[in-house]
């Protein structure tokens, strides 16, 4: 589905993301991994069409999409959550997951069907419907991010990118967010995911690619990546830590 290859963004004298290669295949969940810095968020953004890459290539279903905007990568079906979770804070968390309905790939036919569209997607992330009306800025971290989910979703993505979606979240909390994320692969969906939780990664993941100083430095199973000597000494530490 996702093809990757040789994806370099050079920023000012910073070379963020140097030569990643990265597949993503149907139904399969990527984790995404690595120290702070590491380029992982400057990686997705360039999937996504918030950033253009230097050099390199990114095609979508065989479709070359590196440099498009956001907005066209988005409804060829490409959806991102972001680390910091509040978006448009004067809407409602229904009116929220509407604008993913209304702008995304295949766009609902107008309001009446995004709104039926965003309550059924809401209620299927567990948000509270309660809450359902009530502006962005009033939510807590949890809804916020369910918030985010939604409205990804919303936009009808093929590929998902998750960026931190469980930073902030409890132990409970975080458990739910994976059962969720296995559930949207469930439904047909590929997920790239970065992550910092190394249990939420390794129980939630297919495969996992770490990334350092910009480059991919190990590739393959939960099992064989935790194992990696090169990772352990630029990422996990102690093995046992997690």
């Amino acid at each position: 589905m996702l093809c990757v290859r040789g994806v370099t963004k050079q920023i000012g004298g910073l070379r963020a993301v140097s030569g990643v290669d990265l597949d993503i295949g149907d139904n399969e969940i990527v984790g995404l991994v690595g120290p702070n810095g590491a380029g992982k968020t400057t990686l997705l953004n360039m999937i996504s069409g918030i950033s253009t890459p230097t050099a390199g290539s990114i095609t979508f279903c065989g479709e070359e999409i590196g440099g498009l905007s956001a907005d066209r990568i988005c409804r060829k079906g490409i959806a991102k959550t972001f680390q910091i979770a509040e978006s448009f804070p004067n809407l409602s968390a229904l009116e929220c997951t509407m604008v993913g309905a209304l702008f995304g790939n295949h766009g609902a036919a107008g309001m009446a069907q995004a709104r039926e569209e965003a309550t059924a997607i809401l209620v299927s992330v567990g948000f509270p419907m309660e809450k359902k009306d009530t502006a962005i800025r009033n939510l807590n971290v949890v809804e916020l991010k369910r918030v985010q989910l939604s409205r990804a979703l919303a936009s009808k993505p093929k590929l998902l990118l998750l960026d931190e979606l469980t930073t902030g979240l409890n132990p409970k909390e975080s458990g739910e967010a994976v059962d969720l994320i296995r559930t949207i692969r469930d439904m047909g969906r590929s997920i790239l995911i970065i992550e910092h939780v190394m249990s939420v990664i390794m129980g939630v993941s297919d495969r996992i690619v770490v990334l350092d100083h910009g480059e991919k430095i190990a590739e393959g199973f939960p099992y064989e990546v935790v194992n990696n000597q090169r990772v352990i000494d630029t990422y996990l530490g102690d093995l046992h830590a997690f």
